[in-house]
Order: structure tokens, then C-alpha cells, then sequence
């Protein structure tokens, strides 16, 4: 298993478990990604592939992409509003992913690829994010909309657009 992914399900272990959640990395094993200070999101997905929550970040909240994986391994599993918290039954049945996020940059919707890049859609004060590469989402429209509607952004005229990369560790 990825060390990523392997941080992110041990801390929602420790989690539903009521043990002390990892101060960093290390506890669980040994890397050097860890110190790098990069944005991510953790999806947690049940076995069968539906989603059961995903929380992440657009840019570095934390010092270390270990601490930005804890807090997000948290968010994810117990403060996704979609979903309730999971409890430590269920850990048997999900499957954990770690994207780590480049930093974005602004984009015209002629630059976009919905299997290459993630995109965030902005308006005002609302802002609405996609991963790349996901499941039915196979059109730049498509990918553009359902961010705009998860921002709660129904007129796309004037929308500001901005890609990302990701580099997307998971379970198998």
C-alpha cells in the first residue's frame, strides 16, 4: 500500500478507534514526501465505489503533506456534510485515495481535459471543485457545470476558471 494512502486509513483508524491520531508520517513510515507542503484531497470510497466522503484542500493549510493528510483523513471521514461520520465498522468495507494537488493556475476552457486536469470554478464569493479522472465525467462542459453547481453557481457567464494536476495515490 501507497505510504500516503497507508497515513490517511491509519489515522481514520486511530480515529473511529479513539486513539491518538499520528502527530506525523513517521509514526506510520518512513518518507520524504512528507516534508514537501502540498495541497491534497483524501476520498474515501466504499468498496463497490460510491462515495462515502472527500475532503481536501486548493492550497497548503499545514506545514507538511503529512499534516495536510491527517487533517484531511479526519474532514473526510467524520465532517464530509454529505454523509454521516463514519463509524469504525465501516472501515473494513471503504477504500482510501490521497491526491496531492499542484498548484493551480488560471485556465481557459479550451485548456481544460476533464481526465488531466482538475478544475475550480469560481464566481463572487462561491467556489466549486472537481477532481480529475473521475467516474462519468467525460466532457470539459460536464466537468465545468458540476463544479458550478456544487459552488451553487447557476449562471456560468463570467465564471473564473483554474486547472490543477494531481498525482492520485489509492488502495486496490
Amino acid at each position: 500500500m501507497n505510504e500516503l494512502v497507508k497515513l490517511a486509513r491509519e489515522t481514520v483508524r486511530r480515529l473511529l478507534n479513539d486513539e491518538n491520531l499520528p502527530e506525523n508520517g513517521d509514526e506510520v513510515i518512513a518518507s520524504e514526501l512528507w516534508r514537501e507542503k502540498r495541497a491534497c484531497f483524501v476520498s474515501i470510497k466504499t468498496k463497490s465505489g460510491e462515495l462515502r466522503g472527500c475532503i481536501g484542500t486548493l492550497s497548503p493549510i499545514h506545514e507538511t503533506l503529512d499534516q495536510e493528510i491527517i487533517a484531511n483523513a479526519v474532514s473526510s471521514s467524520t465532517r464530509d456534510p454529505r454523509f454521516p461520520p463514519m463509524t469504525s465498522k465501516e472501515l473494513d468495507n471503504v477504500t482510501f485515495s490521497v491526491d496531492v494537488l499542484s498548484e493551480p493556475e488560471s485556465a481557459k476552457i479550451s485548456e481544460l481535459n476533464p481526465k488531466i486536469y482538475g478544475v475550480i470554478v469560481s464566481k463572487g464569493y462561491r467556489r466549486g471543485v472537481l477532481l480529475p479522472d473521475l467516474e462519468g465525467v467525460d466532457s470539459v462542459e460536464q466537468q465545468v457545470s458540476i463544479a458550478a453547481m456544487k459552488a451553487g453557481i447557476y449562471d456560468i457567464d463570467g465564471v473564473k476558471l483554474e486547472r490543477f494536476t494531481v498525482e492520485r495515490y489509492k488502495e486496490e
